[in-house]
This record gives structure tokens, sequence and C-alpha cells, in this order.
């Protein structure tokens, strides 16, 4: 009996304890689901399959725990007396979730409308290559094409784009390149500083700046750039660039995955866009065969196939990475409420 009171008495800790797991796990376990979903649509597009987004809005977490106890007394003669204890204890958990699925209105905000350059851009002041962050959200810069999921003469892109970004990449890695967001007019407005320090240039970084405007056509005189979304603008003073919307991410992503030769000639989808000049390699490599490695970064089943992301291929971990931190700043746009975590304390 005393057992009993003793784990009884404990169970008001119960919350806090299970607070500091619960946190940490339920944070897991809706990353792991959102990189799911995002494969799950990225392969389904692939197949020209339409993409449904989930969103979970609540997660509430019900512990149960229940203790009882009783005690029987005997008493026969002089010598013969009798006691008995009884006690149980019972714990169980049944988490609810509650999920919203995004559509009308907030659909076409966060995954149709392209995403500005002034919510894509400032990721390059976090540590993001910027090579990366444009590869995925730019479909061209001052009309250099990126590749493209719709075929035709600039499906591969052009040799220029990559040019550009990789310039880009070298001037950022030596910190003549900055990127700044300002405030003006209640509007926001992101420009590109090249050359931002002279110290230190040397000849390969003034070979870098040169070819970064003599391929956007940018004035020498000016430093500080302003990016404007468009194909064309103010020759030597502003930056166009055509940013691509989520689904257009996740379709010029989807169109670099190989799939089996038979689907294509089945017709069940298209052939494989490659990528041609400096940058061949897809962004992500998808794998596709009939089971997964078991320590695999992510898989999904779509059909008779297992596609996977390879947990030992950095470089297309951290792309996909990129490409659901650019998801969650699409959706942060929306009306629906962020997800709600209820675990009870006592």
């Amino acid at each position: 009996m005393l057992c009993v009171c003793i784990t009884a008495g404990g169970c008001s800790a119960i919350g806090p304890k299970r607070l500091k797991a619960d946190q940490v796990d339920y944070a897991r376990a809706l990353g792991e689901a959102k990189k799911r979903e995002i494969l799950a649509a990225l392969v389904g597009i692939r197949f020209a399959d339409s993409p449904a987004f989930l969103s979970v809005s609540q997660i509430i977490a019900a512990y149960t725990f229940d203790a009882t106890a009783g005690s029987t007394f005997s008493a026969g003669d002089t010598t013969q007396n009798f006691a008995a204890a009884t006690g149980s204890v019972s714990y169980s958990n049944h988490p609810t979730f509650t999920f919203t699925p995004t559509t009308g209105q907030a659909f076409a905000t966060a995954y149709i409308r392209p995403l500005a350059p002034a919510l894509v851009l400032p990721l390059a002041e976090s540590a993001i290559p910027i090579d990366l962050l444009l590869r995925i959200t730019a479909q061209s810069i001052g009309g250099l094409q990126n590749a493209n999921a719709m075929g035709g003469p600039n499906a591969n892109g052009s040799v220029g784009f990559f040019e550009l970004i990789q310039a880009f990449r070298r001037l950022q890695l030596a910190g003549q390149l900055n990127v700044e967001t300002r405030d003006e007019d209640h509007v926001s407005r992101v420009y590109i500083t090249l050359g931002a320090t002279t110290s230190g240039e040397n000849a390969e970084t003034s070979k870098d700046l040169m070819l970064v405007r003599n391929l956007l056509k940018l004035s020498p005189k000016t430093k500080t750039y302003e990016v404007v979304y468009g194909q064309s603008a103010q020759r030597g003073e502003r930056i166009p660039m055509v940013t691509r919307s989520v689904l257009g991410i996740l379709t010029d992503l989807g169109a670099q995955v190989d799939v089996p030769e038979e689907l294509v000639a089945h017709g069940s989808t298209k052939p494989t866009i490659g990528l041609i000049g400096v940058e061949t390699r897809p962004t992500i490599i998808v794998h596709v065969g009939q089971k997964p490695p078991e320590d695999a970064y992510i898989d999904i089943q779509y059909g008779p196939s297992q596609y996977w992301i390879d947990r030992r291929d950095f470089d297309s971990k951290y792309a996909f990475t990129v490409v659901q931190m650019l998801m969650a700043l699409a959706e942060s746009n929306q009306d629906a409420k962020t997800p709600i975590v209820t675990i009870p304390a006592s």
C-alpha cells in the first residue's frame, strides 16, 4: 500500500517530466512528417499528380495515470489473523492530432504565387549558399534562364546562368557580396551590394566582379543594385529576377528525378531534365528502387517503387532542407494558425 501511495503521489510530476521529452519528440516528428510530404509532392508532380498539403494545427497529448489500493483483514482465533493489501497502477497515452488542409486563397498565396525576391534573398545572409538558393528559387536572372520542366530550347538552362550563380557564391565567400533588405514606403525592397569591401580584393575577386557585371549588364560605377521582379529592368541600376512559386520549385526539382525508363516509354511521365555547363548534378538526387536502405534520410512509396534520399548525400539533404525552409516562409503568410501542442502539466 505504501508503494502504491508513493507512486500515486508522484503522478503530479508526470506532466513536467513528459514535457522535456515531448517538446523535442513532437518537433522531430513534425519535421519528419513535413519531409515526407515534400518528397511525396515532388515525386507526385513528376507523374502529373496534383499535390495536397495538410498542416498540423493542433496536437493534444493526453496522459492517463490511475492508481488503486485496497486492503482486507480477517480475524480468526487468537493464533490466526490474516491481512492482505492490493494495488494497481496503469499509465496510458492517447495523443490527438488535428490536420487542416491547405485550400483556396491560402493555397494560392503559399504555393502558386511566385516567392518575392525580398522574401528569398535575405536567406543568403543566413549562411545559406547563394548559388544553391538561386538555383532553387530563380527562373531567370537578368534574362539568363535556369533549367525548367516545361521543355523547349531553355529546358536545360543557359550556361550564363550557372556561371553567374557560381560567381555570386565565390563573391559571397570572399565577403564581396552582401544582401540588404530595406523597408521603404511600407514596401520591402532587397538590394545586392557588390565589392562591399576593397581591402583584400584579389585578381580572382576582381574577375568575378567583372563577370557578374558583364552578365547582368550592370554599371561599374554603382555598387548597390536593387533586385526587382521581372524579365527586364532599368539597365545598369537594377537586377531583374523572375522567381518561382513553391509549386514551380517542386515541379522543376521533380523534373530532375531519374525514373525507370519503362515509365517514360509507357507515357506515365516525361524524360528527365538534365543540366548543362558548369552544373550537371541534379539539385536533389532522389533514388528509386524496390527497397530503400534502412538508414535513408527520407523515403516514400509511390506506385510500385520506393523513392529516397541517401543519408550520406550531404548536398541533397542540405538542398532539401532549404526547400523545407522556403515552404515554411511561404506558409507563414497563411491565415491558418501555427501548430499548437497541448500537454497537460498535471
